[in-house]
């Protein structure tokens, strides 16, 4: 992979996550009793939805905070990928009949979609996460030859 395609999907991909983390956050935080309200539909416990009522958006925009800054893009891009990964394997879950069939708690567009396309959807940014890691992970191992 030449330098410049690897520092346009490298840079492409910590935006994208920026993004999605952003929106979905905005989009949780802006209407907090409607993410309450599909917590609730979940099948957590009450404590439990409770608690993820605040930690998923905050982690989220903390993750694209940490990500906005080369200092600790590292530590968001692992964070991006503890959540891409969390969520991915609860749509897994869901989808394999292990929950029954609740609605999305997710923030924007995404609660459009179905959990077949946003399986998908996140399995594409869960390539794209891991992807950023390897390049970022290069870029530091050849900076210190």
């Amino acid at each position: 992979m030449g330098i410049k395609l690897s520092q346009n999907i490298y840079r492409t991909g910590y935006i994208l996550l920026i993004l999605l983390w952003g929106t979905t956050a905005a989009s949780k935080l802006g209407d907090l009793k409607g993410f309450q309200a599909d917590l609730d539909k979940q099948v957590f416990t009450v404590a439990f939805t409770s608690f993820l009522l605040f930690a998923v958006p905050v982690s989220e925009l903390i993750a694209a905070l940490l990500l906005a800054f080369v200092k600790s893009r590292l530590i968001g891009l692992f964070l991006s990928l503890i959540l891409i990964a969390s969520f991915t394997i609860y749509i897994i879950l869901i989808l394999a009949g292990y929950f029954n069939k609740v609605p999305c708690s997710c923030g924007g567009v995404l609660k459009l979609l179905g959990w077949k396309m946003h399986l998908l959807f996140n399995l594409f940014f869960t390539a794209i996460t891991l992807l950023t890691i390897y390049i970022h992970l290069k870029r530091e191992v050849g900076d210190k030859e």
